[in-house]
């Protein structure tokens, strides 16, 4: 293993803390406010968290490429969170 391919796996394993780290921050405020965009917001952070590891770990491309399917999950449950939660905005000002 190179000195990149060492830094670039460390770096990579500090984004998967991050993200876990932060997707528990999320769940903090969930139980706090009972907002459920906080709850898509860390179930969407420990899904990025666990696509950057399994990325790391897997070095065949073949299997790698599936992956980035957490990746596209990770940011549909962002975009429902919100679209939900502006939804649930307008019919509050309409009623």
């Amino acid at each position: 293993m190179t000195r990149f391919e060492m830094i670039s796996t460390l770096m990579v394993g500090a984004l998967a803390m991050g993200g876990a780290v932060i997707g528990l921050c999320f769940l903090r405020a969930w139980r706090r406010s009972g907002d459920a965009l906080f709850l898509c917001f860390a179930g969407a952070f420990w899904l990025l968290a666990m696509n950057w590891l399994l990325l790391t770990l897997i070095r065949e491309d073949e299997v790698r490429t599936p992956l980035y399917a957490l990746r596209i999950i990770a940011f549909g449950l962002i975009i429902a969170g919100i679209w939900n939660k502006n939804r649930l905005k307008k019919q509050a000002g309409t009623a």
